[in-house]
C-alpha cells in the first residue's frame, strides 16, 4: 500500500465532475480539509445538479420520504411558499446557490459550462480530463491529481430508439417527442414561453409532476405506464420520531443486523423469527393501505398498480395529498390513466401510437419519461471503464455463499432473471475495488439513500480522510474489496429484486434506501469516529431524530482521530 504526506496530498489538485448536490459538499470537505487547489466541473451555467435553475418549473417538489435535504453547515430555511409542507424546486434551487455562495465564492473553484468528454489516467500518475467549453466550442485536457465523480444518475435519458424524436420524424409524426430532462426546462419559465404553443394540446406523459403541472394548465393529460411509483401518505402528520428516525430503518432491515444491544435483540426478532417476519411485513402492508386510503385512491385505479413499499426504492413522499396534486387529478379524471401498459412505437399516421395493450392513443406531443442512463457511459472509454471497474459485470463464483435467510424476505416479489446478473465492484458505493490502494479515484452521488443530504456530506468526509491517507478500515487487497463488493450486491440482488434493473451504475453503487443510517454508520466506523451519533437509550434510541447537526463537528473529529494516530507511529 501508498505511503500519503498530508501536506503534499493537500497541495495537489482534485478535479470534481459535477457542481451537483454531491460536488458541492465534497468540494466544501476537501477546502475545509486544507486541499488547496480543488475545482468543480459542470455543463450547466449554475450550480445545483438536477435542482439547478434552469430544470425546475412550478410544482416540482422534493418528494423523499425523509422529506428534508440540507447540510451540517448551512440549514435549510422553511419553503418559501407558506402553504407548502414540502420542499419545493425554488427552495432546493436557492439552496444549492446560497450553499455555493457562501462556500465556494472564489470564481477559480468553479468551471461553469464546461462539457466532460473524457476521463483517463495520465500517463505518469494523476488523471487527464478532456473538456469542451460549450461557449467557445474550444477543447482542453485539464490535468488533476485525484479525480471525484459528482455525476448523479438523473442527467443522461435513457430513450428507448422506438420513441425517440428521430423515430418519430422517420414516422412521420406531427407533434414534439421530449426527453424528461428537457421538460425540467420547458416549465422553467422562459422555455415554457418557447414551448407556449403546446400547452393548448393533447399530451401524452409517463411521468407525475409534470403531468400535474400541465393539467393544471388547462392542458388534456394522458399518463401511460407499466407500474407507477409506491407513495407514502397518512391523514395527519406523522411524528418526526417516526418519520425522520430509525424506525422505518429498523422495519426495513439491513445486510448486517448489528446495533445497541437492546435494538439488536428487537431487529433480530423482527427480521428472523417466524412472528417477527409476519410483524414486519403486516407493518409495510398497512402503510401501503392507509396510503392508498388517505388520498382517496378508489380499488380499481391503476395508480395501485404501484411498485412495492417493502421490496421497492420507487417511493415518494405524498403527505396528506393536495386538493390539485397528481393523485388527487388523476381521482377527478382530470388525468386519464393507461396501465399496465407501454408505448410501442409511433403508428404512422402523424398523431397516434400504439400500446402494448393493442390501443392507440392520439397526442400531439409526447414527453419521454422513460428513465435515466449511466452518466458515466459517455465519459470513459471501454478500457478506462474496465481498467477502474466501475461498470456492472457477472457475479462472482462465490456469491452464492451469501445468504440472508431473514424471515421478513420470504414470498419475495419475482424478479427478471437480467437483474440476477447485476453487480458492481464499487466498495462502499465510493471506490471502485480495483482501484482501492491508489486513493485517487473517488464517488459520491451515486449511493442511493432516502437521505442525500447527510449520505453525501458523509461520504465527503470519507473520500477527504481516504484521500489524505488517514488511518481507516480499508480491504487489505483489491481482491478483498471485490469480494467485500461482490457480497453487497448479492445482497441488493436479494433485498430489491425488482428494481436492479430500473437504476443505472452511476446512480446504484450501493443501495441503502430505509436502511441508510446503517450505511452511514459503517462509513463513520470506517474512518474511526461514533457511530448511533443520535442520543437515547436501548429504548428511546430508535425514536431520536436524525439531523445533520450531528455529523457537524466530523471535521475535527476526524482530525483529533489523525493526531492521535500519527503519535501513536511517534
Amino acid at each position: 500500500m501508498a505511503s500519503f504526506d498530508p501536506d503534499t496530498v493537500r497541495r495537489q489538485s482534485v478535479g470534481i465532475i459535477g457542481a451537483g448536490a454531491a460536488g458541492l459538499i465534497t468540494a466544501h470537505i476537501l477546502l475545509q480539509d486544507g486541499f488547496e487547489r480543488v475545482q468543480l466541473l459542470t455543463r450547466d451555467r449554475s450550480v445545483g445538479g438536477v435542482w439547478e435553475r434552469r430544470r425546475i418549473y412550478p410544482g416540482i417538489a422534493l418528494n423523499n420520504v425523509y422529506g428534508e435535504f440540507c447540510f451540517s453547515s448551512l440549514p435549510m430555511p422553511p419553503p418559501q411558499d407558506p402553504m407548502q409542507k414540502r420542499l419545493g424546486g425554488e427552495d432546493m434551487c436557492a439552496y444549492m446557490e446560497k450553499f455555493a455562495d457562501s462556500f465556494l465564492a472564489d470564481p477559480s473553484k468553479i468551471r461553469f459550462e464546461t462539457e466532460v468528454l473524457n476521463i483517463r489516467r495520465a500517463a505518469d500518475s494523476g488523471w487527464e480530463v478532456e473538456v469542451e467549453d460549450l461557449r467557445s466550442k474550444v477543447k482542453q485536457v485539464l490535468v488533476y491529481d485525484r479525480i471525484v465523480l459528482c455525476t448523479g444518475g438523473c442527467s443522461e435519458p435513457s430513450i428507448p430508439e422506438s420513441l425517440s424524436p428521430d423515430t418519430a420524424v422517420k414516422a412521420g409524426f406531427h407533434g414534439l417527442a421530449i426527453p424528461d430532462y428537457s421538460v425540467l426546462v420547458v416549465g422553467g419559465g422562459k422555455s415554457a414561453q418557447e414551448y407556449g404553443p403546446f400547452f393548448t394540446l393533447r399530451f401524452v406523459f409517463t411521468t407525475r409532476s409534470i403531468s400535474a403541472f400541465l393539467t393544471r394548465l388547462g392542458v388534456k393529460v394522458t399518463v401511460v405506464f407499466e407500474k407507477t411509483d409506491a407513495f407514502l401518505a397518512y391523514p395527519i402528520e406523522l411524528p418526526q420520531c417516526l418519520r425522520k428516525s430509525r424506525f422505518l430503518p429498523i422495519m426495513a432491515s439491513h445486510s448486517e443486523l448489528r446495533t445497541r444491544l437492546g435494538v439488536c435483540v428487537g431487529w433480530r426478532f423482527l427480521h428472523t423469527t417466524w412472528l417477527g417476519g409476519k410483524i414486519t411485513r403486516a407493518f409495510w402492508d398497512f402503510l401501503t393501505w392507509s396510503s392508498y386510503k388517505s388520498l382517496n385512491i378508489p380499488e380499481d385505479s391503476p395508480l395501485r398498480n404501484s411498485h412495492s413499499l417493502f421490496w421497492g426504492i420507487r417511493t415518494n413522499e405524498e403527505g396528506a395529498g393536495k386538493r390539485d396534486s397528481f393523485h388527487a387529478l388523476c381521482n377527478e379524471g382530470k388525468i386519464k390513466l393507461v396501465a399496465p401498459a407501454r408505448v410501442v412505437k409511433y403508428t404512422g399516421d402523424g398523431e397516434s401510437l400504439l400500446l402494448s395493450n393493442g390501443a392507440e392513443v392520439k397526442a400531439s406531443a409526447v414527453i419521454l419519461a422513460t428513465g435515466f442512463g449511466s452518466s458515466w457511459t459517455n465519459i470513459f472509454t471501454r478500457e478506462t471503464a474496465k481498467e477502474l471497474g466501475i461498470g456492472r459485470h457477472p457475479p462472482l463464483a462465490d456469491a452464492e455463499e451469501y445468504v440472508w435467510d431473514y424471515t421478513s424476505f420470504r414470498n419475495p416479489p419475482s424478479s427478471n432473471p437480467r437483474s440476477q446478473e447485476w453487480v458492481s465492484s464499487i466498495y462502499r458505493g465510493i471506490v471502485p475495488s480495483r482501484n482501492i490502494h491508489r486513493r485517487d479515484f473517488a464517488i459520491n452521488g451515486a449511493f442511493f439513500t432516502t437521505n442525500n443530504g447527510y449520505a453525501f456530506e458523509v461520504m465527503a468526509h470519507w473520500i477527504s480522510s481516504y484521500f489524505l491517507g488517514d488511518k481507516m478500515r480499508l480491504p487489505s487487497s483489491p481482491e478483498e474489496a471485490t469480494k467485500l463488493s461482490g457480497k453487497n450486491a448479492a445482497w441488493m440482488r436479494r433485498r430489491f429484486p425488482e428494481m436492479l434493473l430500473w437504476v443505472n451504475e452511476s446512480y446504484s453503487s450501493d443501495l441503502a434506501f430505509w436502511s441508510w443510517p446503517q450505511a452511514m454508520d459503517d462509513l463513520l466506523e470506517d474512518i474511526g469516529v461514533p457511530i448511533m451519533r443520535s442520543g437515547g437509550n436501548w429504548l428511546t434510541w430508535p425514536f431520536k431524530i436524525i439531523t445533520p447537526a450531528e455529523i457537524k463537528n466530523l471535521r475535527e473529529e476526524r482530525r483529533a482521530k489523525r493526531e492521535a494516530d500519527l503519535n501513536v507511529v511517534n
